[in-house]
């Protein structure tokens, strides 16, 4: 079987990672945030970002074990031994990828409606066919895409920072309106809004699928993972912020678009830029989930726990193009059939449940293997509490 092309850096990665895991959350559900947990979105944000932090390093030791596409699949494999339970994860991951580019592209069409109005079925099959093609072209094509839209993203998210940095000099006059839950409602309602912030933090886990296109992957992937995550809660924190104090979470809740919401409250004018930006990120996050997609069927038919049809690459691009097909069909099916709120905590359910897999599967070779292992090495504890913080927020939800 043709190997897939070992061409991505760690520069690369990094902005790759950041541009799955800054694309949708931030730009489309911090408004639906603010519907659960009111005033108290950036608890949500920091309880969903602790979650994910600690299951982050777990995927980043395991990564270094087993540098392989299939990611969970392989990570679980290796600490049950158990091939259903493989193949389950897989075909979860799988899920998760589908439904993830399609709570995606919901805020696509909500964004894009600020402009113009098409019909939801043309926008979502145009879309769609042209990310396939991009992720069918080739690794190395697709990658550099997702760097110049993660580049565009992140300025969008610096721009509305520093647009609205003199709102920060009220932060410490309401910050107790922001911290200081009183009752119990106000908790779940904490709970509730962070399952759905959890949402905005996935995307790390998408990386490891991508480890056998992936220069001296065994260094560079661990520190692209931790290096995205960092980025990534900073931003977070600074915008959820910010959006409490330019908007009401009532305001913030009743818009598709929430950063264009906000840009024009801190501005005055038409939200225009930040619109075309929250586009472009938008369809970064779809690029990578279908390339995530398409890479763990690709890998569970190297393992022979998939039919050989989707391990066919693409001769020339060395890209599997019979799984990115299937991934780009399924995803505008289920794009057509569901809303976004229900998407995004139907992904955020499907991950938690394969994080806990996956921190129990590294706690099962850590207790196995003991210290035979050189590379990057994460002390016990840390899966542990990614463990107990899955179920928390499972259970909260």
């Amino acid at each position: 079987m043709t190997e897939l092309k070992r061409v991505v850096t760690l520069p690369q990665i990094v902005f790759y990672g950041l541009g799955n895991i800054l694309g949708a959350g931030i730009y489309v559900l911090v408004g639906k945030v603010a519907l659960f947990s009111g005033n108290y979105a950036i608890i949500s944000f920091l309880i969903a970002a602790l979650t994910a932090c600690l299951t982050a390093f777990t995927y980043a030791e395991l990564v270094s074990r087993y540098p392989q596409s299939a990611g969970a699949a392989i990570y679980v494999y290796h600490g049950f031994g158990k091939r259903w339970l493989s193949v389950l994860v897989g075909l979860l991951i799988v899920l998760t990828a589908l439904v993830s580019s399609a709570t995606i592209i919901r805020g696509f069409i909500g964004y894009l409606s600020i402009f113009l109005i098409f019909p939801d079925w043309l926008v979502i099959l145009l879309v769609l066919s042209a990310l396939g093609t991009i992720a069918i072209w080739g690794i190395n094509a697709s990658v550099k895409t997702a760097i110049v839209l993660t580049l565009v993203e992140i300025f969008g998210l610096l721009l509305i920072l520093v647009l609205g940095r003199q709102y920060f000099l009220e932060l410490p006059d309401k910050i107790t309106t922001f911290i200081s839950p009183n009752t119990s409602d106000d908790m779940n309602g904490i709970m509730l809004g962070a399952l759905l912030a959890f949402y905005a933090f996935i995307g790390f886990e998408d990386m490891v699928n991508i480890a056998e296109e992936v220069k001296d992957v065994e260094r560079n992937m661990p520190l692209a993972i931790i290096i995205s995550m960092a980025i990534a809660t900073l931003i977070y924190v600074g915008i959820s912020t910010l959006a409490l104090l330019v908007s009401s979470p009532s305001q913030l809740a009743a818009t598709d678009a929430p950063l264009a919401e906000i840009y024009a409250t801190i501005t005055g004018k038409e939200p225009y830029l930040i619109t075309i930006i929250s586009l472009f990120a938008v369809l970064n996050g779809a690029l990578v989930q279908i390339i995530m997609a398409s890479r763990v069927l690709y890998g569970m038919s190297s393992e022979q726990w998939m039919p050989r049809w989707f391990g066919v690459l693409n001769q020339k691009k060395r890209t599997p193009v019979n799984a990115t097909i299937t991934v780009v069909g399924l995803i505008i099916m289920f794009t057509w059939l569901f809303p976004l709120v229900s998407l995004a905590r139907a992904t955020s359910f499907l991950l938690l449940i394969i994080f806990i897999l996956v921190n129990l599967s590294l706690l099962i070779i850590k207790i196995r293997d003991e210290n035979k292992f050189s590379g990057f090495c994460i002390p016990i504890y840390i899966p542990v509490f990614g463990l107990i913080s899955c179920l928390v927020l499972i259970l909260s939800g």
